[in-house]
């Protein structure tokens, strides 16, 4: 990722402005790897926000494209994406977003280093059908291992969290509970659980301290799938996001209810673009990458 930014000097210039921030070179990281390096959470967390915020200048830099973002009238992110879309949409400075990234990134791998945990993407069943699962697979470890469902990302497709050996416990009961497949995911710990609680103080403290402003237009928050205006909601929801499970599958299909006309997924992949498509095979969305 990163590689259309050089083509764009706004784009690039976001990347310079990391690296101060940042104290490495983000992009030749973003493009070079290694990808061992790239995908630990202390980096990837930045090299997302970042790119992501790229992206939207590469959009803003092509024919038509400030009337596309200025027509924009509601705004999310996945996860950590909702930090990109509160940036997107005027709450924080890119400066300050980026530095709550950093911290967000190095308070979550203090807090896998800390308790072992895992994830597990759970392909075919519905999400009551997977809490079944992991009621199942609870029952056969100790309480430290116990795992919940973090990430409700689309109809079929579910994350569950946890410890190791509730992880395995799920992975080794799926095929009887009718799921398709599971896919181990490459992350540090177990994020959207309990497991993330250590993290939660650090970010407070850096959410206290940074200022935020209403968003220019909403911003859907994973929590709770709905958009907050207050500042002071905005902080508290940020902290608590990291031990939530991600109401994803309920974003989309509240857009998609309330009108959704068309789309933009602004950064590397297009995971956002598929389940748009998955829940609406008529969604129109487009992918962005910088």
């Amino acid at each position: 990722m990163g590689k259309e930014a050089h083509s764009v000097s706004a784009a690039s210039e976001l990347y310079k402005k990391a690296n101060d921030i940042l104290g490495y070179d983000l992009l030749e990281l973003c493009i070079g790897g290694p990808k061992e390096k790239l995908d630990s959470t202390v980096i990837s967390q930045p090299a997302i926000y970042v790119t992501s915020l790229a992206a939207v200048e590469v959009l803003r830099a092509r024919d038509g494209g400030q009337q596309i973002i200025d027509s924009v009238d509601v705004t999310c992110g996945l996860s950590l994406g909702e930090y990109t879309a509160l940036a997107f949409a005027g709450a924080f400075s890119f400066e300050d977003g980026l530095k709550l990234v950093k911290l967000r990134g190095e308070a979550m791998q203090e807090a896998a280093d800390a308790a072992k945990g895992a994830m597990v993407s759970v392909i075919g069943l519905d999400s009551d059908k997977v809490q079944q699962l992991c009621d199942a697979a609870n029952q056969e470890v100790d309480e430290a291992d116990r795992v919940q469902i973090a990430n409700y990302l689309c109809p079929g497709n579910y994350a569950v969290s946890g410890g190791v050996k509730g992880v395995e416990a799920v992975e080794a009961k799926a095929k009887s509970f009718k799921a398709r497949m599971t896919v181990r995911l490459a992350v540090a710990g177990a994020f959207h659980t309990s497991f993330m609680e250590p993290a939660v103080s650090r970010l407070e403290a850096a959410l206290a301290a940074t200022e935020i402003r209403q968003p220019r237009i909403p911003v859907i928050s994973n929590v709770d799938a709905q958009p907050h205006a207050d500042p002071a909601t905005i902080k508290k929801i940020l902290a608590r996001q990291v031990t939530s499970p991600v109401q994803w599958e309920t974003t989309v299909k509240t857009l998609l209810t309330k009108g959704l006309k068309k789309s933009y997924e602004l950064g590397p992949g297009k995971v956002i673009a598929g389940i748009f498509k998955r829940m609406d095979k008529k969604a129109e969305i487009e992918n962005i990458s910088a």
